[in-house]
């Protein structure tokens, strides 16, 4: 196992810390045993989350074939593949049937193609009266609350993640690891480029920490 495998799982680790949010935006929903298709999956962190919470099906979608691998090693060490599906396919085309989900679930993903985009394209997935809840950043909450509307949802509810609920559970945690494992591993180059990365991202994190806010839509197709 290399270096940067490591860090990776550390940060599965502390994304399994915000499942709270993922399952305080679950229980606004109505009670039932849905078939939810989880848009840009990742490793699967809410999948994982999702299928825990319900006695439902749930269909992970990403690209990232890597990521997708690492869903699949969860799900079978859960004992999930009855209920539990990775599938590779780019959010760009998603080629599924029409009306054949109770529930769209996107943690960070609608912003990969755009909000209204994601809004538009994702309703012909959901069934008659299913339900889309996407995690976004905080910008233009009011401009989205109108495009919720615009695009053929009633808005439920939403709730908001401020900057400092990232930076205590997510970047300082983060940071934390970070220096632990440069310090251990000063002879692994390949693993302190990676640490690089994630650092930049945590010194964006400092110098804006506004930006990084983020909002839960739960939203009902009307």
């Amino acid at each position: 196992m290399t270096k940067e495998t490591i860090l990776q799982i550390d940060k599965d680790l502390l994304r399994e810390g915000l499942s709270k949010y993922t399952r305080k935006a679950f229980h606004m929903l109505p009670k039932l045993k849905p078939r939810v298709l989880d848009v840009g999956c990742g490793s699967g962190v809410p999948t994982m989350e999702l299928a825990r919470l319900s006695d439902g099906h749930i269909v992970g979608l990403d690209i990232n074939q890597p990521l997708l691998d690492r869903l699949t090693r969860k799900i079978e060490k859960a004992g999930l593949s009855a209920r539990v599906k990775p599938l590779k396919c780019s959010m760009f085309d998603m080629d599924l049937p029409d009306e054949s989900f109770d529930i769209i679930w996107a943690e960070g993903s609608i912003s990969v193609i755009g909000f209204k985009r994601g809004l538009k394209e994702w309703r012909c997935f959901l069934k008659p009266k299913g339900f889309l809840v996407v995690h976004d950043e905080i910008g233009n909450i009011t401009e989205k609350q109108e495009q919720i509307s615009s695009y053929g949802y009633d808005l439920l509810e939403y709730f908001t993640l401020h900057e400092d609920t990232w930076w205590i559970e997510y970047y300082a945690p983060l940071e934390k690891q970070i220096n632990e494992i440069r310090t251990k591993h000063t002879d692994d180059p390949r693993s302190l480029v990676a640490l690089d990365n994630d650092q930049r991202e945590i010194d964006m994190f400092k110098k804006n920490p506004r930006r990084y806010g983020s909002v839960f839509f739960i939203m009902k197709k009307r």
